[in-house]
């Protein structure tokens, strides 16, 4: 206990000379080395979120249908029927950096894991994928490795990947964005928790074996990275996911019975993180003895097994004399079953190796009283609206080639066909559309699933980004006709040491929290990935959001493609022509400036409820929100969806390439048929809901009337190709 802990010792544990202090105070004596890994991976950013969590508090988390918001391991909605589903979405950013495949491996493993731990049976994953300019070198090979990564775990574990986004901007160069998500569904009697409880109950260790892959991942996640990134790699996590098959399935078996108190996956911090969460969560303490916890390799510290985060494996506390039940699912299951130490009453952590105490340390103080701070920030420079006069105006048929051969926009084909997104069979909508669609299982209910953000709207307004990243998530489950009922995020940003980047921080929860209290949309989980930079030049602030919906009846949905000839297109919503901070803007004049379109809450909800009801009335046949791009992409999405083509009238009130390429809010496309569409447009009239026409489906050309023309065929090629093409290329820095 006597080890001498030097300055360098301290720095390189990520804590701060203040912090260190700090822990000196609480433990009364110096940290020995164990003690202060301990400290410092719990008091992580990765672990604390001290740097958000002020802010955090400021996000609307009830609602009546909200069963648990954040705190536990992910947030759980009541969907009605004896239903909840659970869900939550995670970073796995610099792993994935650093190795692609096992990072964003890792990521899909520690998400369903999140899941399961509350006693969901998981049934879809999701992803939110930022990486650099394709012209860098390391992109290609980044991309190839997630992408297989998401894959091979995914197909693997059997859930589907159902849906995402994938965006590519120079900002992500040295650091990219790899978001996970996974949504399950438990009864909504057998919720479980976290919090152990009952002196003497025995804390048992499940799953895979601890080897020394990923110590300090937690540390490594809330730092930035420097040249030295690739020696980072034992950081990384290796997983396995037929092993998480097994520990899913021995868990859900074992959940059936009555044998467990609490449960808590081993992710961030792996054993000691869910330990200390589990202890002081009930306010108790734990003995643990770690030579009884399951090793792969041999000549293992302390240190070292505190601070693993080997993947696969649980800890439990169980109800005394039920250890051998448990210990019977496990050992069906070939999963490990140690019982590892027993809850005290003393609210301290007592670790003993080799039949000596290695550590003893006091639970809140490390769990409950990390450190929280009000970091310094400034309010960010927004940008300043641009008028359409001010953008060059190209020939817009030309103008949309360009645009759907752009790597923001082209289709993500070639990833998602590397997912299984049917496993399971109950996939209804697959990726492609504005949300999937999973049914819940044997009914005839579903739940829409999907994830948003733009990154570009967040740097030039991150108060509106916040805001729109959230009504483009109500705008996308909204377009499927499923009641949007709550929302997770993963808050993506640079240094929050920096004030510039904490008004980033600040401003964007501040839009977010503004959204989802207007839409009655509430944050049930989350979580922060902060220090994404890499010799100090930081990504884009990418606030993702991802969220769920109900929809009661599987019949009265709508998806993007047009179904037949002879439909009218109508735009609901208000175009002005907004092209600051659009792709337009960006990829085809070449400029990044101007202020983002501005979002106008009540009529996104107004405008949302409308097409919902619509939805429910059976009288849409295809729907679509417009969104990157502007209008045209919209129409020609539905266009290539559905393999028939459309003829537009443009408007006479707003330029044509502001019309054809803004990309204001709140709006949606819908095609319906004549009969319907008069319906449509009187119910609106009655709602003072703006519904204009623009133009019917029809033929195998997309035209705007005056003669300008491009077929369905060059736009579908143009569109399928580029990410292929880009994936085929030879790397010129092999």
């Amino acid at each position: 206990m006597s080890e001498a802990i030097t300055p360098e010792i301290v720095k390189s544990h990520g804590l701060s000379e203040a912090e260190y202090a700090r822990v000196i105070e609480i433990m009364g004596r110096q940290p020995n080395r164990t003690e202060l890994g301990i400290f410092s991976v719990m008091w992580s950013e990765h672990c604390s979120y001290k740097s958000s969590k002020k802010w955090l508090k400021t996000l609307p988390t009830t609602a009546p249908w909200v069963i648990c918001g954040p705190g536990e391991n992910a947030g759980v909605i009541d969907i009605g029927q004896g239903l909840a589903c659970i869900f939550k979405m995670e970073s796995h950013n610099h792993p994935s950096f650093i190795e692609p495949y096992q990072g964003a491996a890792t990521g899909v493993g520690g998400i369903l894991r999140d899941v399961f731990t509350m006693g969901a049976r998981p049934i879809a994953n999701l992803n939110a994928l930022r990486f650099g300019a394709p012209d860098h070198p390391k992109t290609r090979h980044l991309v190839a490795g997630v992408v297989a990564g998401i894959g091979g775990y995914g197909n693997c574990v059997g859930v589907p990947t159902v849906g995402g986004e994938c965006n590519f901007h120079p900002a992500y160069n040295g650091n990219i964005l790899v978001n996970a998500m996974t949504v399950g569904l438990a009864p909504a009697d057998r919720i479980f928790y976290s919090a152990a409880a009952g002196v003497g109950n025995p804390v048992v260790y499940v799953g895979s074996k601890t080897g020394r892959d990923g110590i300090h991942g937690a540390t490594m996640a809330s730092a930035e990275f420097s040249a030295d990134a690739e020696e980072k790699r034992p950081t990384v996590q290796v997983g396995d996911p037929f092993t998480e098959k097994l520990l899913i399935e021995a868990c859900l078996e074992l959940m059936a019975t009555d044998a467990i108190v609490a449960i808590q996956d081993m992710g961030a911090a792996g054993l000691t993180s869910s330990s200390f969460e589990m202890a002081s969560k009930g306010g108790l303490g734990i003995e643990m003895d770690l030579d009884r916890v399951p090793m792969r390799e041999t000549g293992m510290t302390a240190y070292e097994i505190m601070l693993s985060e080997s993947q696969e494996r649980m800890l439990m506390v169980l109800k005394p004399g039920r250890e051998d039940v448990a210990r019977a699912v496990f050992e069906k299951w070939e999963l490990d079953f140690a019982i590892v130490g027993h809850l005290t009453a003393s609210g301290r952590m007592v670790l003993k190796r080799h039949g000596q105490v290695v550590a003893d340390l006091p639970i809140d103080p490390l769990a409950k009283a990390s450190p929280e701070y009000d970091r310094p920030w400034v309010m960010p420079k927004k940008a300043q609206p641009l008028d359409p006069l001010e953008v060059p105006a190209l020939p817009a048929l030309k103008a949309l080639r360009t645009l759907l051969a752009t790597p923001d926009l082209c289709s993500k084909r070639w990833i998602w066909e590397q997912y299984d997104h049917m496993v399971m069979g109950d996939t209804v909508a697959r990726p492609g559309g504005d949300a999937a669609v999973v049914r819940l299982h044997g009914s005839n209910r579903a739940l829409a699933l999907t994830c948003d953000v733009t990154p570009r709207y967040c740097q030039a307004d991150p108060y509106e980004g916040g805001k729109q990243a959230v009504a483009e998530a109500w705008r996308n489950l909204s377009a499927v006709g499923a009641k949007p009922m709550a929302v997770t995020d993963n808050l993506n940003f640079g240094n929050p040491e920096k004030p510039e980047i904490m008004g980033q921080i600040v401003e964007a929860i501040r839009g977010m929290g503004e959204a989802c209290k207007a839409l009655d949309f509430p944050v049930v989980s989350g979580n922060v990935s902060l220090y994404n930079e890499t010799n100090g030049k930081a990504i884009l602030p990418t606030p993702a959001i991802g969220a769920v919906g109900l929809l009661e009846d599987l019949e009265r949905r709508a998806g993007i493609a047009f179904e037949s000839a002879g439909l009218s297109i109508l735009l609901v919503g208000e175009t002005k022509g907004w092209l600051g901070a659009s792709l337009y803007l960006r990829e085809v004049v070449g400029r990044e400036e101007g202020a983002p379109p501005p979002v106008d809450l009540a009529l996104e909800k107004k405008n949302g409820e409308f097409v919902r009801k619509m939805i429910a009335a059976n009288r849409i046949a295809a729907c679509h929100d417009v969104a990157d791009g502007g209008l045209l992409v919209a129409v020609a999405e539905m266009a290539m969806a559905g393999g028939i083509g459309a003829t537009l009238l443009p408007s006479r009130e707003v330029l044509l390439h502001a019309w054809a390429f803004g990309e204001d809010q709140g709006r949606y496309l819908i095609a319906a048929s004549k009969a319907n569409a008069r319906a449509i447009l009187t119910e609106a009239d009655r709602a003072n809901v703006k519904v204009e026409t623009i133009g019917e489906t029809g033929g195998d050309v997309l035209a705007l009337s005056g003669g300008q023309a491009v077929s369905l065929i060059d736009l579908v090629a143009i569109h399928e190709s580029w990410l292929p093409n880009f994936m085929a290329a030879p790397d010129r820095n092999a």
